[in-house]
């Protein structure tokens, strides 16, 4: 941290008469582009290591540095002298782009760098800085208490059944219990649901009985707030507040609306039109499966106390996907272990973007489950014979859940890609390190996986793409470093591709003979493909809606009670019987661990709007393995990093603006 702020006091000593030229341009924002150095190599080692292997001698350490590493980020961002420096860049940047004498490049840095001090305080007076920082570093703290108090629950509670409880589960879900029984060392007979995702939703799609469906249910649903020591709904009100105030010092009426000013959205308003079009579309198709569910049960004869409940949705849906459709996803799951999706989603990198990947067992990673790669291609405009390729990125792949991670799925970075070494450093410095976290559960033998899991391994991969193929000149503006609402483009893109029949017949082989997974097989999945889909959207959609409005209130007095906000805003937008927030507030991960996806939990939805219209221009060309499409899409798309505007770089690959109509038809909302 003291290297840091050294490099950015060398910066605002530079004598201002140098602004003109590029001597001057390395000399101040080259220079903040690298500066630094030190301390990125040690936090994205630390970042890392909190996300994936949080032990509590580690979280003792993240407690202690949340505040003071928040401290430091106020100080960079107020070093005397330094915004002066900044501002005067940015104000030349036109005429400088004009005349020739900046890269365009250049000029979208000086006007990144300088939206960031500006939006980080750097136009505020003494007292206002001074504010600004306490309320940033007790952010820290109480994302970092939120993050932890989630891991906790999840780490703590578990289910112990007999192998007789999990009636109705697949074989490969009651393995997976059965090994989590092993490393919690219970008994031989017994077989353990935990918390992790990829163990509770089959569990809840397959175990007969209601009442154990129940139980899992409520306790997942209530991670967060399990203990009244681990109250998140106290932490996240603080949080709420404290976001207020910092918008109230930028003088916006909301954090939402702060929020809001630094994406392709523009306003909260923006984000919950598109929001609420989907969600009126799909609440009607909900409604309607779950019709199709109620129907079901009565042609049975069953009678459920109390109609459908959120523990019962999806056990039924699965139910009529197999007399409606007649396919059951789990005859799907022999043909999709880990290893083939796999090797599916390196092939489907390779044929799209050149890539190959190639295990380097020799690096030992932070735990033995990682598997590391060097990522290579062919050297650009080079005849390629023999072994004729270059280094493109290391790869690390950690793909299984263990105590100390934390849930869901990620892409981050232990070193971005940069241009912009500085002088005697070693060239391997520009080589980005990538890493993708999934938490699937792991097989005693064999991982298989479901289609939803599949679509997160690809969804991951996209996101790596973004870091690998990164191009830029500037870490500033390299890899992910893109608006919120344009980040999720290259991850939902990569998606489309695991659904397609060449992928699959491909790669969809038995886990145990090798057959190709049946044609008929694919026929009735791509069939059933859509049933249910309106779940998975009003799930989602209800979190969104209600970050943006929770984060657009005027004020959160004493009074105010987030649980019973939950409840009168979900019934206010007619929230289907059945159906509750895929995250509850407690265990938001992404609103109250970080501000990052506060008031932007829309940008997953404002980018199913452009990656459908993306991947249709694959499809339009008739080949979705298209040579020409492909390397518009890494030009435009995941190579550019933050260089360009993301409007623009839209426009660059599609001629137009974005159609929202191919992601309607694609969720099953609007007639194909």
């Amino acid at each position: 941290m003291a290297a840091h702020l050294a490099d950015l006091e060398v910066i605002a000593s530079t004598s201002i008469d140098q602004s003109g030229g590029g001597v001057a341009f390395d000399s101040i924002l080259g220079a903040y582009d690298r500066a630094g150095a030190l301390l990125s190599k040690v936090g994205d080692v630390y970042e890392n290591y909190t996300s994936s292997l949080n032990t509590p001698d580690m979280q003792e350490v993240q407690t202690k540095m949340a505040p003071i590493l928040s401290r430091h980020s106020s100080k960079a961002y107020d070093v005397p002298g330094l915004f002066e420096k900044i501002e005067a860049m940015y104000e030349i940047r036109d005429e400088k782009s004009k005349s020739g004498e900046w890269t365009a490049e250049q000029a979208r840095l000086a006007e990144r760098v300088y939206t960031e001090f500006v939006r980080k305080g750097a136009k505020f007076d003494a007292a206002k800085k001074g504010e600004y920082a306490d309320i940033q570093a007790e952010l820290a703290s109480l994302q970092t208490k939120f993050m932890q108090n989630v891991l906790k629950d999840e780490e703590e509670w578990e289910l112990v059944l007999s192998e007789g409880d999990m009636e109705g589960c697949p074989a490969d879900v009651i393995a997976a219990a059965r090994q989590a029984a092993i490393e919690r060392k219970k008994g031989p007979g017994d077989h353990v649901i935990t918390l992790g995702r990829s163990l509770v939703e089959p569990f809840l799609s397959y175990a007969s009985r209601r009442d154990l469906r129940r139980t899992v249910f409520e306790a997942f649903s209530k991670r967060g707030e399990m203990s009244p020591e681990r109250d998140n709904l106290k932490i996240a009100v603080k949080v709420l507040r404290l976001r207020k105030r910092q918008a109230e010092l930028h003088n916006k009426e909301s954090f939402a609306e702060y929020k809001f000013e630094d994406t392709m959205a523009q306003t909260p308003e923006n984000g919950m039109k598109l929001l609420t079009d989907v969600w009126v579309k799909a609440k009607d198709a909900a409604n309607k499966d779950r019709g199709l569910m109620e129907a079901f049960l009565a042609e049975k004869g069953e009678v459920l106390e109390g109609g459908i409940k959120p523990w019962d949705w999806r056990y039924y849906a699965e139910q009529v996907r197999q007399a409606k459709f007649n396919f059951d996803e789990n005859e799907m799951k022999p043909f999709l272990s880990l290893d083939a999706v796999t090797n599916a989603v390196f092939d489907v990198s390779n044929k799209l973007y050149g890539l190959n990947y190639v295990k380097r067992p020799d690096i030992v990673a932070y735990h033995p489950d990682v598997n590391v790669y060097e990522v290579r291609r062919a050297k650009k405009n080079a005849v390629v014979h023999g072994n004729e390729d270059e280094l493109v990125a290391l790869f690390l792949h950690d793909n299984y859940a263990r105590p100390f991670k934390s849930s869901g799925a990620w892409m981050s970075e232990f070193r971005s890609q940069s241009k912009n070494l500085a002088p005697g450093s070693d060239p391997i410095e520009a080589i980005p390190i990538v890493v993708n976290n999934n938490n699937f559960s792991q097989g005693s033998e064999n991982t298989l996986l479901s289609f939803d899991d599949g679509i997160t391994l690809f969804h991951e991969m996209g996101h790596g793409h973004h870091g690998m193929l990164s191009d830029a000149t500037y870490c500033t503006l390299a890899s992910t470093n893109v608006l919120k609402d344009f980040v999720e483009l290259p991850s939902q893109l990569m998606e489309h591709w695991l659904s397609e029949p060449v992928v699959l017949q491909k790669h969809a082989k038995h886990y145990q003979t090798g057959e190709t997974v049946p044609d008929d097989l694919i026929k009735r999945f791509k069939a059933a493909e859509l049933f249910n889909e309106a779940f998975g959207t009003c799930e989602y959609n209800a979190c969104a809606m209600l970050d943006i409005a929770l984060h657009s209130l005027s004020g959160y007095g004493e009074d105010f009670d987030l649980a019973e906000f939950e409840k009168s805003y979900l019934e206010e937008q007619g929230m289907p019987q059945g159906i509750i927030m895929r995250h509850r507030p407690a265990h938001f991960l992404h609103l109250f661990a970080s501000s990052s996806y506060a008031a932007g939990y829309y940008v997953y939805q404002w980018a199913q709007v452009l990656d459908n219209d993306v991947f249709a221009a694959f499809e339009e060309t008739g080949d979705v393995f298209d040579a020409e499409t492909a390397e518009r899409c890494r030009a435009c798309i995941y190579s550019t990093g933050n260089t360009i505007a993301p409007q623009e770089l839209f426009r660059m690959f599609r001629g137009r603006d974005p159609d929202a109509t191919f992601m309607l038809k694609n969720l099953g909302l609007i007639p194909k």
